[in-house]
């Protein structure tokens, strides 16, 4: 079964049971997201992610980076970074992101993808340095990607385009009962860059 919904659905939950998950559609004009865009390419400190797999040191082709109010720790796929102070940049996107879902966030980890070859498989973001049921804000500058959710059991499907200057936010037990994805594709020949917005407990 999938489900296909595209529009911003801030007054109901894209998911079926199980979690909530809430598409505002796009939250910042197009000229305004293009300078956002932009900013964010050429002054985030990228990085090609790491990750220990079976044992094996893995470099991927996305780029990442971590942000925060703090020089918080977080570990996922084995390997564990540091976070880098927020930039003035990040600082007015994480207000809006505050402000838009009503949450409050205190770090940022940063996806780039180069074009539609580059995705992100299967996952939850459950790791012990998140807040347990904590929202997580993620904010679309660029390409527009579809996202996808599966149930953990059922193996039911939503799915959503996100577009350029979007924010979508996953909350309540979403993480625990969902994976999501990025798939790749061979139809998008150009960057999109993610924010994700959460909060670390210490």
């Amino acid at each position: 079964m999938n489900l296909f919904d595209n529009t911003p659905t801030q007054s109901k939950n894209l998911l079926p049971f199980g979690g909530t998950v809430n598409y505002y559609g796009r939250i910042i004009p197009i000229e305004e997201a293009n300078n956002f865009y932009e900013t964010l390419l050429q002054g985030i400190e990228w990085k090609n992610d790491e990750a220990v797999i079976f044992g094996k040191h893995i470099l991927t082709k996305r780029k990442v980076a971590w942000y925060g109010d703090k020089a918080f720790e977080y570990t996922y796929s084995n390997t564990t970074k540091q976070a880098l102070p927020f930039t003035k940049t990040l600082l007015e996107l994480k207000e809006l992101a505050e402000q838009t879902s009503g949450e409050c966030y205190n770090s940022c980890l940063l996806n780039l993808y180069h074009n539609g070859d580059e995705g992100m498989a299967w996952h939850s973001d459950g790791e012990k340095d998140l807040k347990k049921n904590g929202a997580i804000a993620s904010m679309s500058f660029g390409a527009a990607r579809k996202f996808s959710f599966k149930h953990k059991h059922s193996k039911i499907n939503v799915s959503i385009i996100l577009a350029h200057g979007s924010l979508l936010v996953m909350k309540d037990e979403t993480q625990t009962n969902w994976l999501h994805r990025l798939p790749p594709t061979k139809l998008i020949t150009k960057p999109r860059i993610n924010l994700t917005f959460r909060t670390i407990v210490t």
